[in-house]
């Protein structure tokens, strides 16, 4: 039986970022993203067909711009991040254009579809070979117990169910 060696490629965390939107009383955005990640990808060939995506956020490290709105996400209204201090992805398989993947969060393990487009590979100024991603996807706050909500004087929800995912990932080839 032939041994198959795979390539392993590690996060360039200063140009990758785990980003997310949500709508803020129907009217507005909220843009986030986590400050301190981690990521790596194992893969047979330089097409990535087939590799295995794992990609980690530290909770903690959450950053929406609002200190308030930071705080209040980790508590546990939302994500708990004393208790659960990681959002973990592991891919289960990946085609060149979507992959599907487990995400967990707070404890919970979901089966996730999300869109990917392979930027491609290039040569950095110090020799080091890259890979781009940008993946995004959608997902329900709630199918992972983030539940928390208010409703407006306008009947309006505070925070919508409904989270897109943005998530752009450059990898260094070891």
């Amino acid at each position: 039986m032939e041994t198959v060696i795979k390539t392993v490629w590690y996060i360039d965390s200063t140009h990758s970022e785990i980003g997310f939107k949500a709508k803020y009383m129907k009217i507005s955005t909220v843009t986030g993203r986590f400050d301190n990640m981690n990521a790596f990808v194992k893969t047979e060939n330089d097409s990535f067909i087939n590799a295995d995506f794992n990609f980690m956020a530290q909770i903690e490290s959450i950053n929406t711009k609002n200190k308030n709105r930071d705080t209040h996400l980790k508590s546990d209204d939302f994500f708990n991040a004393k208790e659960y201090p990681e959002m973990i992805f592991k891919s289960k398989s990946f085609n060149g254009n979507k992959m599907i993947g487990d995400l967990t969060i707070k404890n919970i393990t979901k089966e996730i579809s999300l869109d990917v487009n392979f930027n491609g590979i290039a040569v950095d100024l110090y020799s080091q070979i890259k890979a781009g991603f940008k993946i995004t996807g959608n997902l329900s706050r709630r199918d992972f117990n983030l539940n928390w909500n208010k409703v407006t004087e306008e009947n309006n929800v505070v925070v919508s169910d409904n989270i897109k995912l943005i998530i752009d990932l450059l990898f260094v080839k070891e």
